[in-house]
């Protein structure tokens, strides 16, 4: 083979080897120089929590996860003993001031002055059940088992009950001595501050028994049957599903000057659609948020925002969790 060849050949191969690099480096501009960045979020819902403001053991549950629940469907139906106990304890003193009132009504005769100090010994004897009622709280509170709130409340009983007996006694003290008139209205509105006091703890009781303010899918339930709640502790969860909407952390060179009331579009995967959406929350999500460091190379730190939009024109089967891809605008 000749010099000339061999020179030939030589240049061949390095024209060859610069044709390779300069496709390469073409296909590279052209690919991953011209990448964009993607921008995920996911759907989100409101969640409506299901509690009771008494503390109590959960008997029956008459819904599970993944219903659909209606406004005013029960959900699940407690056991408040101490509650009962109470109801009974303030009936039974409205029915001694009802007795008392009668007895005042009527005139003073032996046997009224005996129906007031039983009536005295039965306000006596419901003392006794609610400071027992109140020892049994404070022994739970001192164990962190109870609230201060509910130990407050069963010591607010007994100090009521101590205040009927009080009252009792004067009962039967007038009754001893004859009732005035103004012994009469006395008489009369002691009844109907005991009748009061049932309708509180009946009211108290409807807590019982858990009825659905909002229209949703039960999404989460916390107890099983038999299991102790505390007082405010959350009994099941209700998404509302027409309370709808999509959060995204967009990096604020990512915003291009985006603000409430726009509107973009996302892309769905699950179904494969896109979303029209409307943009009515943007917040700084702080200084501990994913943020990019720039000022390495004399630029400046991307901080990263919370964007909210809802659906303009959402399709049936969007679910909490699901992506969404924004698109350009």
């Amino acid at each position: 083979m000749s010099a000339k060849q061999q020179h030939n050949n030589i240049l061949l191969a390095v024209l060859g080897f610069a044709s390779v690099v300069l496709i390469v480096a073409l296909i590279g501009f052209f690919t991953l120089g011209k990448q964009e960045e993607i921008i995920q979020g996911e759907v989100e819902v409101s969640e409506y929590r299901v509690s009771c403001k008494l503390p109590g053991r959960v008997v029956e549950l008459r819904v599970k996860e993944g219903d659909f629940v209606h406004v005013g469907d029960t959900l699940a139906v407690l056991e408040v003993p101490e509650v009962d106990a109470q109801k009974k304890v303030a009936e039974a003193t409205g029915e001694a001031a009802q007795a008392v009132q009668d007895l005042t009504d009527a005139g003073t005769r032996k046997e009224q002055i005996q129906g007031a100090y039983e009536l005295y010994q039965q306000a006596i004897a419901a003392s006794d059940i609610a400071k027992k009622t109140y020892t049994r709280m404070q022994n739970l509170y001192n164990e962190g088992v109870t609230s201060g709130q509910k130990r407050d409340e069963a010591f607010a009983a007994y100090k009521a009950t101590q205040a009927q007996v009080a009252a009792a006694k004067s009962q039967y003290d007038l009754a001893k001595s004859g009732a005035r008139e103004q012994e009469k209205r006395m008489a009369e509105k002691n009844s109907q501050a005991a009748k009061s006091a049932v309708n509180v703890i009946s009211s108290l009781l409807k807590e019982t028994v858990q009825i659905s303010q909002v229209e949703g899918e039960v999404s989460d339930v916390y107890p099983k049957v038999g299991e102790l709640v505390g007082m405010g502790s959350p009994i099941m969860s209700i998404s509302i599903l027409k309370d709808l909407w999509g959060t995204f952390n967009v990096r604020e060179d990512q915003l291009k000057g985006m603000k409430i009331g726009d509107t973009f579009t996302a892309f769905s995967p699950a179904f494969n659609k896109d979303l029209k959406m409307k943009v009515y929350y943007i917040k700084d999500e702080g200084s501990y948020a994913v943020w990019k460091a720039t000022k390495a190379n004399g630029q400046y730190d991307l901080k990263t925002f919370e964007v909210k939009a809802r659906p303009i024109d959402k399709f049936d089967g969007l679910r909490p969790g699901m992506s969404l891809i924004i698109k350009e605008k």
